[in-house]
């Protein structure tokens, strides 16, 4: 039975601009909840740093705002975020096991930002999950589409090498994502109205190996968690990887280029 993956914060937002981006379009396209007294129930689900889980609470001031994840070191991270908001709404975090997840009140809004991806079985919550909307309520998520890019291709290929594979075969999966079509007809089946759209961004990273730092805060967590304890491994890995990489991505004359795919649900149930 491996562990589970342990999560650094601080390197998960050393290219926080870059990833948040597809929050605030996700966001964006997120319609207001409907009036309620105490204003609007709101559930962020892998809420992560919290940082994300901020804007939320911008959005909406008096709406009562609760960011959910199961790692400690990211609920730990998210912690400075929490309290009274200025508009009179509240924001707090707590641990939770999306595998299993149910809401326990009714929600105006169930969003999720780079988590559905890593829960197996998902789209099997949804009709839970929107049976708790409330009337003009939304679950709206977004989630990396680029299991097929190199960044992920080659880090299955090495874990999967004859060097590697005892320890970390099997280790780096291909993600629990559906297409925007597939996405649609779930959700339109259980009676709501879907948006449902994919977007490649074109992000520029620099400094030295920028896309292995990326997948540092991301890809790699499962892998730097089995050979934590083991420096000479982790460094040997890292170097076999980062040559990979630089053979993948080719720096340019002001960056790294690295292309990066989303995909993007909003569903709304009728008011």
């Amino acid at each position: 039975m491996r562990t589970a993956a342990t999560w650094d914060p601080r390197q998960y937002l050393r290219h926080s601009g870059h990833r948040a981006r597809p929050f605030h379009d996700l966001l964006a396209r997120i319609p207001d909840p409907a009036p309620r007294p105490g204003g609007p129930r709101v559930v962020d689900l892998g809420c992560g740093s919290g940082n994300v889980t901020a804007l939320l609470a911008a959005r909406w001031p008096t709406a009562h705002v609760t960011g959910l994840d199961s790692s400690p070191e990211m609920l730990a991270e998210a912690a400075a975020h929490a309290g009274p908001t200025p508009g009179g709404g509240r924001l707090d975090f707590a641990r939770a096991d999306l595998t299993d997840w149910t809401p326990a009140e009714p929600l105006d809004l169930i969003v999720s930002s780079a988590t559905l991806q890593r829960v197996p079985g998902h789209a099997g919550s949804f009709p839970a999950w929107t049976a708790a909307l409330t009337p003009g309520g939304t679950l709206a998520f977004t989630v990396p589409g680029n299991f097929r890019a190199p960044s992920h291709t080659l880090l299955r290929e090495l874990c999967g090498s004859a060097r590697w594979r005892d320890r970390l075969g099997g280790l780096h999966g291909t993600g629990h994502v559906l297409e925007p079509a597939d996405y649609l007809g779930r959700l339109t089946a259980l009676g709501l109205t879907v948006d449902a759209w994919e977007t490649t961004y074109s992000h520029l990273l620099t400094g030295p190996d920028p896309v292995l730092d990326w997948t540092k805060g991301t890809a790699l967590r499962p892998v730097l968690t089995a050979l934590s304890g083991d420096p000479g491994a982790t460094e040997e890995f890292l170097a076999s990887y980062a040559e990979l990489l630089r053979g993948a991505y080719a720096a340019g004359p002001h960056g790294t280029v690295f292309p990066f795919r989303r995909v993007f649900v909003v569903a709304r149930r009728p008011a």
